[in-house]
């Protein structure tokens, strides 16, 4: 079968700052900023933090690297049919183009859920703002996320105002990502992104600073200080707390936390012009990832330690344990509200990111206007996450299968693809702007790392997942 032509009238990101923001918008999400944080204070902090870097540069990017590759030299505008293009073109099975399936169905079910997870962090903005957590106890802080957001009482009794309340905001939510993506690539995905991303970063940076300041004066543990305890906790790695389990989790965050797998960054490497190197953008798009999710537990832990909170609260950290923190400061109502507001700023830029390659595949496929591709599948989105509203146990479920089995698979099967299958004039094509030894480097990476290391996210998650003690 001949190759698929070149995608006539496909959007291009109008800059390389276009794509870097869009990129990193996607990247940049509630794990940076909720995950990492959780995870970096489960699992030892500076040790953790340690095994994650290292984690992103030797398979967050090689993995990135190969997304962009197959998204700019397929000749389409959605991930599958880049993938089927060059299936096509390098004389393989077209079995092989299946991570682009996995990824964009892995990626729909995650935005159908996050859009929930996104109606919580706009619940908190005004409870910020008009006061709802002044004058109350750590408990009744905590009783909020429950009560308001899963819409359970402590006995497990449903609170139906509740989930129509989450169902309101959620809609809200769900509704502005599929007007965005509707809007194309230039007007809508590149604009939001240009906007917000700048917005974001000196609004992290601002609060990371108000963090440390406070920190720097509440003393903790004698005669240390709160921010010193924060950044000797990142930054100081105990290598007695490393352990396999601790390694396994790092590499999770790292592949998780950049977005690959789940298409995503196939489909934006379509719009990505010939001119724009790729293994740079991915280094940069991996590392400015990186840096949001260190400023973002500069901007927690500080807090956390001067409030003698516990740094190991896991996902509570985010709903439960930061309202009680951040009530006690000064100017903390609106602190608060700034920090969710930067929490909506991540996750509608991942929002988008996630719905866009299942809009891009419908509108290709069936010739359809983007528009209304958008609306269609923002319906079956809605659908999907109004069920997640009314049944946590249903996100949950997405969110574990998604996570554990979806986007590990998609991932590996990617890299084994361009690795050890895409042709190899292809492949070197996609290669210029770095040196020659940079580019055997990476290639390395992808071939020989890259497989091993998510084949174990995968391996691992199923058995913690689903295995006898995870059942």
């Amino acid at each position: 079968m001949a190759a698929l032509p070149p995608a006539t009238g496909t959007a291009q990101w109008s800059s390389r700052f276009a794509f870097i923001m869009a990129a990193v918008g996607s990247s940049v999400g509630l794990g940076n900023l909720w995950r990492f944080s959780a995870e970096a204070g489960e699992n030892g902090g500076g040790a953790f933090i340690l095994v994650y870097l290292a984690c992103v540069i030797f398979i967050g990017i090689p993995v990135l690297m190969s997304e962009y590759i197959v998204g700019r030299a397929g000749n389409a505008s959605s991930a599958i049919l880049s993938s089927d293009d060059l299936t096509q073109r390098s004389g393989v099975s077209k079995g092989w183009s299946s991570f682009s399936w996995i990824g964009m169905i892995g990626a729909f079910g995650i935005v159908s859920f996050y859009c929930v997870v996104a109606a919580w962090v706009l619940m908190y903005i005004p409870k910020f703002l008009f006061g709802a957590f002044d004058g109350q106890t750590a408990a009744e802080i905590g009783e909020h996320f429950g009560r308001d957001a899963i819409g359970r009482t402590a006995d497990g009794e449903r609170i139906w105002g509740a989930h129509f309340q989450v169902l309101a905001y959620f809609t809200a939510f769900a509704a502005g990502t599929a007007w965005l993506v509707s809007r194309g690539v230039n007007d809508g995905i590149e604009t939001t992104a240009k906007i917000l991303m700048p917005l974001f970063f000196l609004l992290l940076i601002g609060l990371s600073l108000y963090s440390l300041s406070i920190g720097f004066g509440t003393q903790v543990d004698g005669d240390t200080n709160a921010s010193s305890k924060a950044i000797n906790f990142m930054f100081s790695p105990d290598f007695s707390k490393l352990s396999p389990e601790v390694a396994t989790k790092a590499l999770g965050q790292a592949f998780f936390s950049i977005g690959i797998g789940s298409a995503i960054m196939i489909t934006y490497g379509s719009y990505l012009p010939k001119n724009i190197s790729i293994p740079k953008s991915a280094i940069i798009v991996a590392l400015t990832d990186t840096f949001v999710a260190i400023v973002a537990g500069l901007a927690i832990f500080p807090i956390v330690f001067a409030n003698g909170l516990d740094v190991a609260k896991g996902g509570g950290l985010f709903f439960s344990t930061l309202p009680v923190a951040m009530q006690s400061l000064p100017f903390g109502n609106i602190i608060g509200a700034a920090f969710f507001f930067l929490a909506f700023f991540a996750a509608i830029t991942s929002s988008i990111s996630l719905f866009e390659p299942s809009v891009s595949y419908v509108a290709e496929q069936f010739k359809m206007t983007r528009k209304k591709s958008a609306a269609i599948m923002g319906f079956v989105m809605w659908c999907i996450g109004a069920v997640c509203v009314f049944w946590d146990s249903v996100l949950d479920g997405i969110d574990g299968f998604t996570g554990t089995v979806m986007l590990p698979l998609s991932g590996l099967l990617l890299v084994l693809f361009v690795g050890w299958r895409l042709n190899r004039t292809i492949l070197s094509g996609e290669m210029h702007g770095v040196s020659p030894g940079l580019a055997k480097g990476l290639l390395f990476l992808v071939r020989y790392v890259a497989p091993v290391c998510v084949a174990l996210i995968l391996v691992l998650g199923l058995i913690e997942k689903y295995g006898p003690a995870g059942a």
